[in-house]
């Protein structure tokens, strides 16, 4: 079977590749794959024990079964630089602090990515939101997101704080700050950011109207129509 290999950060200079198909004997394992890597590269040995692995964009045990066409990610222990920040929080977010503690006198550029409570949606007006995640696995997958940023654009560091629980009109829902040296890759990352958070990380939104409410899902709403007295209770 035929397995599509990816490798971020310095996994991929102590490879000397970003991303290879290789051929696996029926019911191999994550184990096996990563096995047989380090009998390639032996310098990976020394990763092992800190190494995060996912399959088709979900983090895996190695213990874990691979299929035809899976897609396999090999991540160094820390994803992202040494400063970034990734946090769920049901607090407000601070995006003025987050700058702060992300930018450095090297920088030349930090690019801000608010998401911001509306008061409508398809011609209603909007009470407030709420959002509910599956807070492991969404800093997980952000700490994915972070790695991806790392690898495909020049920057510094990243921030990446999504907020829970009840939203009012106005407040902010999600921040993305990106620090570079220069703008260009500063603006891109950070929308690669916002679009990947959206694609893989496990937040889920539900927004309230005078008439009921409708859970948001992905980048397009499944619109499920709730009664008003019971979103309230």
């Amino acid at each position: 079977m035929e397995i599509n290999v990816l490798f971020f950060g310095m996994l991929h200079e102590m490879t000397g590749c970003r991303q290879e198909s290789v051929t696996l004997q029926e019911g191999s394992r994550l184990a096996d794959l990563w096995a047989d890597y380090v009998k390639r590269f032996p310098r990976l040995e020394e990763m092992s024990a800190s190494l995060l692995t996912s399959i088709n964009r979900e983090f895996a045990d190695r213990s874990q079964a691979l299929r035809e066409g899976d897609e396999v990610a090999f991540l160094p222990p820390v994803s992202g630089g040494e400063e970034d920040i990734f946090q769920i929080t049901t607090d407000s977010i601070d995006t003025v602090e987050l700058v702060e503690r992300l930018k450095s006198p090297a920088d030349g550029a930090v690019v801000v990515f608010e998401g911001i409570v509306r008061n409508h949606s398809a011609g209603k007006r909007t009470l407030y939101l709420e959002y509910e995640a599956y807070e492991p696995m969404a800093l997980k997958q952000m700490c994915l997101v972070g790695a991806e940023i790392h690898d495909k654009f020049s920057i510094d560091r990243v921030g990446m704080v999504h907020r829970l629980g009840r939203l009012e009109i106005g407040e902010t829902s999600v921040a993305i700050v990106v620090s570079s040296g220069h703008r260009k890759a500063a603006f891109e990352a950070c929308r690669y950011g916002i679009d990947r958070l959206k694609q893989i990380v496990p937040i889920w939104k539900k927004e309230f109207f005078k008439d009921g409410a409708v859970w948001a899902e992905g980048e397009g709403e499944v619109r499920v129509l709730v009664d008003a007295r019971a979103g309230d209770r």
